[in-house]
Formats: C-alpha cells, sequence, structure tokens
C-alpha cells in the first residue's frame, strides 16, 4: 500500500545540490509531489522538505540511496513520529458580481484567510494551513471561481523539542 511520506533533509548549500536530490528521485522512477527548499538559520547548510508516495519498502529504498548521496547531512521522514506540515497557497478567485463577491469574503473569513489583492473581478488570498485545509478551501470556492493558484510544496518540521539539527 503506498503511503504519503513527508521526508525533511539537511543538504549542502551548495550549486547543484538539489539537482542531485531531484536526479535520484528521476532516476528511480520516484514521484515527487512537493518540493521545497531554502536555506536554514546556518547559510551553509539548506532543509529541503520532499513529499512522496510509496511502499514502506520503496521509501526505505528511498532515504537509503537520500543518505548516501554527498550533499545530504542528515534526513527523516517526518511521518516517524509527531510532526507540523504547512503550505502557503496563493490564488485568484474570480468574483463576478456583488453576491460572489459576498460568498467569497465568508468563506476566506472562515478559513481566515487573507485578501491580499482586489480588483474589480477578482480576489487574490492568501492561505496558510496544512495541504488538506488548502485543498478544503479550493473546494468551498468552488473550481470555476478559481483564475489561478500557486503553492509553496510541503514545509515540516518534528513537534515539540526535537530537532533535525547538522
Amino acid at each position: 500500500m503506498n503511503e504519503r511520506h513527508t521526508i525533511s533533509i539537511l543538504m549542502e548549500n551548495e550549486a547543484g545540490a538539489l539537482s542531485r536530490v531531484a536526479g535520484l528521485f528521476s532516476a528511480r522512477a520516484y514521484n515527487i509531489e512537493s518540493l521545497a527548499v531554502a536555506p536554514t538559520e546556518d547559510p551553509t547548510v539548506s532543509r529541503m522538505t520532499v513529499v512522496t508516495s510509496g511502499s514502506p519498502q520503496i521509501i526505505e529504498q528511498i532515504t537509503k540511496q537520500l543518505n548516501k548521496l554527498i550533499d545530504v547531512i542528515k534526513l527523516i521522514d517526518l511521518n516517524d513520529g509527531p510532526h507540523i506540515e504547512r503550505e502557503l497557497m496563493l490564488v485568484k478567485l474570480r468574483t463576478a458580481n456583488p453576491e460572489q463577491r459576498a460568498e467569497l469574503k465568508r468563506l476566506v473569513d472562515i478559513f481566515d484567510a487573507t485578501i491580499v489583492d482586489i480588483t474589480d473581478v477578482s480576489y487574490t488570498v492568501e492561505l496558510t494551513g496544512s495541504p488538506q485545509r488548502l485543498d478544503d478551501f479550493i473546494a468551498a470556492a468552488g473550481v470555476r471561481h478559481v483564475m489561478e493558484l500557486a503553492r509553496s510544496g510541503v514545509l515540516g518540521l518534528l513537534k515539540g523539542s526535537k530537532a533535525l539539527k547538522a
């Protein structure tokens, strides 16, 4: 049975490191559902968060292969324990008439989102939360209202005082 896994990787912040990790997935025909990478509190180290799916054996194989890469300092499958996942979404919603504008404004308020741009025919909304929460917002707004959509990809950290450190 394929399960969704979020893998957090600390890696050298060097040219080509991202390419080598993505290449590992590509070479073995593993799909990357989400990918986010940025420097950490240490500018020589980046944190990459990869969301992928696979059987326990495939996930184990992925983590073993990632650990062999020279750029990888340390990694953890966040699904192995309690963790927090968040994603940022910007979505431009079509608001053709006053009733739609009012309906979408109520929805923005219900989801505790923020309208960051308003035109005569659209709202651009910023929403942060779990991937499921973002999917729920899109479903509630209705696909017919979505003009454009951008998502950051999942970010994740272990809960509590545990930390993945270099």
